[in-house]
């Protein structure tokens, strides 16, 4: 298994210990890393994804409710839950192309949670994917109109 691909899938069961537990970061690292052998890379992007998507879950949760049209945060399934918030923290912390992003998440549903989720994940994704890309697009084409 490719490393990232790995270290994903350590970043979604720590997130997910994380929505269980409510600990720290470091608390949840630390106690899933005595019981888990791996690269120090590995970890060290697992890492780094578990902390961008907890430092950024208010905002994250935020999109999510505004994309999973007609789902309360709260309703999702809790594995869905953590699959999607570690792909926002991921578009949101990393250079990795949302595509990526996007066929990782989809793997990771396909494993821990069912098809019928991956379809899910797969609409919510496409959809915050969407609204960034114009967000960017108006950015930039406000950059380019001349100032009066």
């Amino acid at each position: 298994m490719a490393l990232r691909r790995k270290s994903r899938e350590f970043a979604y069961q720590m997130l997910y210990q994380w929505e269980m537990r409510h600990e720290s970061p470091a608390e949840i690292e630390a106690g899933f890393w005595r019981g888990v052998k791996a690269a120090p890379i590995t970890r060290e992007f697992a890492n780094q994804l578990l902390e961008a998507s907890v430092a950024r879950a208010a905002q994250i949760d935020a999109l999510l409710e505004k994309h999973a049209t007609d789902w309360k945060l709260e309703r999702m399934a809790a594995m869905d839950r953590a699959i999607l918030r570690l792909a926002v923290g991921e578009f949101r912390a990393t250079g990795t192309p949302p595509k990526v992003v996007i066929n990782e998440a989809l793997e990771l549903a396909k494993k821990y949670s069912s098809e019928e989720s991956a379809s899910f994940i797969n609409g919510v994704l496409d959809a915050i994917l969407k609204e960034q890309t114009a967000a960017i697009a108006d950015a930039k084409s406000d950059k380019a109109l001349p100032k009066n």
